[in-house]
């Protein structure tokens, strides 16, 4: 394409400046703006949230962020109560993406996972507390200049109507662009390296809405991919895949965060991959951190019956040695 043609596609994206959610932003205008508008496309429709049931069940749920804690990570949320209208989802909940760090947040549904990422990424204004990001709240940076260090793939994402592959990639280029400096080699150049890296790059002239929900959710990838930040969320990145390209966006954001140095945060359902790919686990419930670590001090057997009241045996990985969960046998 044309240095022209991406230079219109550039001018005509929506400069949304907005802070947190508007449930009738369209995605269009999100995934053209910024990592917090393009997740607005969502819309605030309770994806992760608690259904307010069950109680605490560790020693690690409802803590404090020491200072120490917080001083070794660039992305913070600090008392933060999260809340959907009336919905109380969270309380007083601290939470520290550890810098450079895999980080991967597991629990089962409806426990706030998604509400906690949506909180980070400036999608979600807390009802209480605050967002740090390199020690400054988001609520008041400036969209651009946030979306340049943070990108966020969001849980559910409807691509413009009649936009091809390449033109979609090519909007997580947008932060990237002003007045002194528009479309470039080097935004082409990124822009190719995240489709081959995400499989997708037979696939430019494509529409997007004609792609299988594999590919689709591979192109999302590669868009985020595309906006190059050093910190990067990802909200259940592995949906609509098959188990071999699960693997391949798994190894990609391994290889991302062990090569290129990214601090990425996931969501994943797979306790598995969570175990297998983690620097950094975190595990919820009921709106609550209950644990987080290394996953090989976080999985244990006991952990896995009282966040997923599921009986299990945890082993050793044969291929790589990290925890690997066993259910029990039915009886």
């Amino acid at each position: 394409m044309s240095g022209t043609a991406r230079r219109q596609r550039t001018d005509d994206a929506v400069d949304g400046q907005h802070g947190h959610t508007d449930r009738h932003d369209t995605e269009a205008e999100a995934t053209m703006s910024s990592a917090t508008s393009a997740a607005d496309a969502t819309g605030t429709n309770g994806a992760g949230a608690p259904d307010g049931q069950g109680g605490e069940v560790s020693a690690g749920a409802g803590r404090h962020m020491s200072p120490a804690d917080a001083a070794s990570a660039r992305l913070t949320g600090q008392g933060l109560t999260l809340a959907y209208d009336q919905r109380t989802i969270a309380r007083d909940l601290d939470v520290r993406v550890p810098d450079q760090s895999f980080t991967v947040v597991v629990g089962p549904n409806a426990c706030g996972k998604s509400t906690m990422l949506r909180a980070l990424s400036r999608m979600l204004k807390p009802a209480r507390g605050q967002v740090l990001l390199d020690g400054a709240d988001i609520a008041g940076m400036q969209a651009k200049a946030l979306a340049r260090t943070l990108g966020l793939l969001p849980q559910t994402s409807i691509a413009p109507d009649g936009i091809t592959v390449s033109d979609l990639v090519a909007r997580g280029r947008y932060p990237h662009q002003g007045l002194l400096r528009q479309w470039s080699r080097d935004d082409e150049r990124v822009v190719n390296e995240s489709m081959a890296a995400t499989g997708v790059e037979g696939l430019g002239d494509r529409f997007v809405d004609e792609l299988s929900g594999g590919q689709r959710q591979r192109v999302w990838i590669a868009m985020a991919l595309a906006q190059e930040t050093p910190l990067l969320l990802l909200d259940e990145p592995t949906t609509y895949l098959d188990i071999a390209h699960q693997i391949e966006v798994l190894d990609l954001c391994a290889r991302l965060h062990e090569e290129e140095g990214r601090t990425l945060v996931a969501v994943l359902h797979d306790l598995n991959h969570a175990a297998r790919y983690a620097t950094h686990l975190i595990a919820m419930r009921d709106g609550k951190i209950v644990a987080e670590g290394a996953p090989a001090e976080v999985v244990t057997a006991e952990l896995v019956e009282s966040v997923f009241g599921m009986p299990c045996r945890v082993i050793d990985d044969p291929e790589t040695g990290t925890p690997l969960v066993v259910p029990a046998a039915r009886r």
